[in-house]
């Protein structure tokens, strides 16, 4: 879950595993896969930054990876 900012200034917690795409419109829209769409002050970097480190705090990156690796050893 990452913390965001919408435009009018209220903050709000959103899944990161939901999230399909990040463009800059120039404002960043979020798309996430069931179709709902997010604005946000956040660039799309920042957005970023906070999905590796949401990533990184949670260990889901080094399950992908030992799960890739496991899937090329074989």
């Amino acid at each position: 879950m990452i913390a965001l900012t919408r435009l009018n200034g209220s903050v709000f917690v959103l899944n990161a595993d939901l999230i399909e795409t990040i463009e800059a419109t120039p404002d960043t829209v979020i798309s996430l896969v069931t179709g709902k769409k997010y604005v946000v002050r956040e660039k799309v970097e920042e957005v970023i930054d906070r999905i590796v480190e949401f990533r990184r705090k949670t260990g889901v990156g080094k399950i992908l990876i030992g799960t890739l690796e496991k899937g090329t050893e074989e």
